[in-house]
């Protein structure tokens, strides 16, 4: 695969300047590493994937859809129409709402905030709901959304130091398991 100057002038724009989302770096890189013109390092994709800690899927993902769609089609996330979580806003929703976001907030509000701006479109019939419906509680999971006193890290609602559990060393927000030597 070789690419045009033009292709890795963008591509080293992007990877040297500014903020970007990772997943778009790694493909930058990917692309970079893999051109095989004079310019280029034409990697495998194994050593792309080991240099820059992907799969080698990803790499030959990022290779195919550059050869069959181009590059735009590679930098661009599309939003899948087969994706689980079905889209709220349309393109004219989408654009609704940025107006309203941008206009004078609510009197007695210096500016809009989330619960705001939902409220606001729901109201103004631009869409149903501005959020996906909450999921149900897994019953299966035994959860019941107390605090626990055997969970470590630093809860707000913590009982006393005779009733916790044994503490994680790095804090993090886990159960940890009570040992049962009868068991």
């Amino acid at each position: 695969m070789k690419l045009s100057g033009e292709e890795r002038e963008r591509l080293d724009a992007l990877v040297r300047v500014g903020k970007h989302p990772t997943r778009l770096l790694t493909k930058a890189r990917i692309l970079l590493k893999a051109d095989a013109s004079e310019a280029g390092e034409g990697w495998s994709d194994s050593q792309i994937a080991a240099a820059l800690d992907t799969s080698t899927d990803t790499v030959a993902r990022t290779r195919q859809q550059l050869v069959e769609e181009g590059l735009e089609a590679v930098l661009v996330r599309k939003h899948s129409p087969a994706s689980a979580r079905p889209r709220i806003f349309d393109g004219a929703a989408e654009a609704k709402l940025i107006a309203l976001a941008c206009s004078e907030p609510p009197k007695g509000r210096k500016r809009w905030t989330l619960q705001l701006l939902e409220e606001a479109v729901v109201e103004l019939n631009i869409v149903e709901r501005a959020f996906p419906p909450a999921r149900p509680a897994d019953s299966s999971s035994g959860s019941s959304g107390t605090a626990r006193p055997n969970w470590c890290g630093d809860c707000r609602a913590r009982p006393p130091a005779a009733q916790r559990g044994p503490r994680c060393r790095l804090r993090t927000p886990i159960r940890l398991r009570s040992i049962d030597p009868s068991a």
